[in-house]
């Protein structure tokens, strides 16, 4: 069951209020001894009734007086930064409310033309919307359209990406693979360099898959330290 919401306003009643009183002074002492214990802060509360004879001081007089001389060592800029009474405290609660209700305002209205957008797409006419109702609609179809437009332009690029990854993929082939497999390496060359070079590769290449004895026999091949210009240390 939820509580019954309280409402705040000044008690006619002198028992009544003398009680509320002794009732919410204890809950506010408590929660001042916990916010000093739990969270290791110096605290202090002072309270001036016309049902005590003397105000109420805690954690007590010396206690007080050090926080309020600390308070009091402060510039003043600074002492007023968080200073609150209860005008300020009220003007910012309603400063807040009136936030949360334009932005519950702006949404409860986008969720109205989104349902008559959705009316118009099954048929239903424009004749029973005025001119604000029309705007709204015009604005939600435009955010609408730049969603999809934008969810288009990702979905293309995507495939773009992973259709070029796969061509290079499919076409790339090193020599040394095509070696290890069997196949016999052709090197590209242009038309103007007729077919010589083409053979003179694929000799080299022969050459290196069927060494023969001489090879290696006063030859110096062009790696490592041999080679200062070599691509491999």
């Amino acid at each position: 069951m939820t509580p019954r919401k309280e409402k705040f306003s000044y008690i006619t009643d002198d028992s009544a209020r003398k009680a509320t009183f002794r009732i919410r002074k204890e809950g506010l002492l408590k929660k001042a001894s916990e916010l000093s214990t739990l969270c290791g802060i110096e605290a202090c509360v002072i309270i001036y009734s016309p049902y005590d004879t003397q105000p109420v001081v805690w954690p007590s007089p010396e206690g007080a007086q050090s926080v309020l001389s600390e308070f009091k060592k402060m510039p003043t800029m600074d002492q007023s930064t968080r200073m609150m009474n209860q005008e300020s405290f009220l003007r910012q609660r309603i400063a807040n409310a009136n936030q949360q209700l334009q932005r519950q305002s702006k949404d409860n209205r986008e969720k109205e033309i989104t349902q008559v957008m959705f009316q118009c797409l099954a048929g239903q006419g424009l004749e029973s919307l005025n001119m604000m109702d029309l705007n709204d609609l015009g604005w939600l179809l435009e955010q609408n359209l730049e969603g999809i437009d934008k969810g288009i332009d990702t979905l293309t690029k995507a495939s773009h990406s992973q259709g070029s990854v796969a061509t290079a993929s499919a076409t790339m082939a090193t020599p040394e693979a095509m070696l290890k497999s069997g196949e016999k390496v052709q090197a590209e060359s242009p038309e103007c360099e007729g077919s010589t070079e083409t053979e003179d590769w694929q000799q080299m290449i022969e050459e290196l898959m069927h060494p023969s004895e001489d090879v290696g026999q006063g030859l110096v091949l062009p790696f490592g330290d041999n080679n200062p210009t070599a691509f491999f240390p």
